[in-house]
């Protein structure tokens, strides 16, 4: 048997998760047109400003001519409507002309004036046209694989990106869990046994390989609603990434540190026992040297332990091994052991023999 000490217990959830690019573009055209040129180098870092895609500007360019014209000829009209309007106001005003003509006169300088307006709304317009011909990254990230090749026709806000760019450094791993844990927690919080500090909480993250990711990330937010389908809800870690060994689509383990639980016991797996109804329940070695079976409250497990919350006390001498030979109330005289990482029961060096009764360790 071992004897147990209350400690603080870090309180932890392991769960699966699934890499996501922090953000996500897929470029489209703004316009029409044939692509000319492709500037990137599929599968590389990008830089937010670099072009991706040139189309052929050619009617573009002639478009911002024709409008730059257009403006130019509206002005020319305007002069001419005020001047026009400037000596019909000089004459009016000797009555040498009717009112009627100085209103259209004046309407006519309106109407220039607005028409200068819809030139230049329709210059700049233009000018929009001949940048959009230009395809430039909205964001630093990796650049996938182009959709289209130089020649190809492509269309204003077509259906099919040309190319995706996924930005992974930093990176999320979401995280799905049971509402039930959800409740847990919170649980565990109104009880006292958990801060409710709201700090960065950290997030440890084990590969497909099994090895350890070298940096530790932070939980970016939890969602506050509950799948109505699974009856879970989500949890968003952010992790730097700048090897970018993490990769989106790829499947993770995750650690997660919600605090410690104080006045907790780590009691072996093996010692723990589950009664007809479900309960937890361990056998202690009582002061009159019988065993004690004794309910207990679990609150997850910390490597080969049961973290327990309640039913011990400290200096609690509990049987880890020979539970087919006792009951409730049964006689022991105990050997005192150890369970290493492995859950093997191995008896402690000057301990005393076994029992009288072939009991338990």
């Amino acid at each position: 048997m071992i004897a147990i000490s209350s400690q603080s217990v870090p309180f932890e959830l392991t769960l699966p998760g699934r890499v996501v690019a922090s953000a996500t573009a897929e470029i489209r055209p703004q316009v029409n047109g044939i692509v000319r040129r492709i500037a990137f180098l599929e599968g590389k870092r990008i830089a937010a400003g670099d072009v991706l895609y040139e189309l052929d500007n050619t009617k573009f360019k002639a478009a911002v001519a024709a409008a730059n014209a257009a403006l130019d000829k509206t002005r020319a009209v305007v002069v001419g409507a005020q001047a026009t309007f400037d000596r019909i106001n000089t004459l009016a005003k000797s009555n040498a002309v009717s009112v009627q003509a100085l209103d259209d006169a004046r309407s006519a300088l309106l109407q220039a004036q607005a028409d200068v307006e819809a030139a230049r709304a329709n210059l700049e317009t233009a000018n929009i046209n001949l940048d959009d011909a230009t395809l430039t990254a909205p964001l630093d990230g990796e650049i996938g694989v182009s959709a289209v090749s130089i020649g190809a026709l492509v269309t204003e806000n077509q259906t099919e990106p040309l190319v995706t760019i996924r930005q992974i450094d930093p990176v999320y791993v979401d995280l799905v869990d049971s509402s039930v844990n959800l409740l847990r927690v919170r649980d565990e919080i109104d009880a006292g046994r958990l801060g409710r500090e709201q700090g960065p909480r950290p997030v440890t993250l084990t590969l497909e390989n099994g090895k350890q990711y070298n940096t530790t990330g932070t939980i970016a937010v939890v969602d506050r609603v509950v799948s109505l389908t699974a009856g879970t809800f989500r949890v968003r870690a952010t992790f730097r990434n700048p090897d970018q060994i993490l990769v989106p689509g790829m499947f993770v383990r995750t650690q997660l540190s919600l605090g410690e639980i104080p006045n907790a016991y780590l009691v072996p797996q093996r010692a723990v026992m589950r009664g007809t109804n479900g309960e937890a329940t361990v056998y202690v070695a009582s002061t009159g040297g019988k065993a004690e079976l004794r309910t207990v409250t679990t609150n997850g497990t910390a490597g080969n332990n049961w973290i327990v919350v309640g039913g011990l006390t400290d200096g609690d001498r509990i049987v880890v091994d020979g539970f087919q030979k006792i009951s409730d109330g049964t006689a022991i005289k105990a050997v005192n052991a150890s369970v290493d990482e492995n859950g093997l029961v191995r008896q402690t060096l000057g301990s005393a023999p076994a029992t009288t009764r072939e009991a338990p360790q």
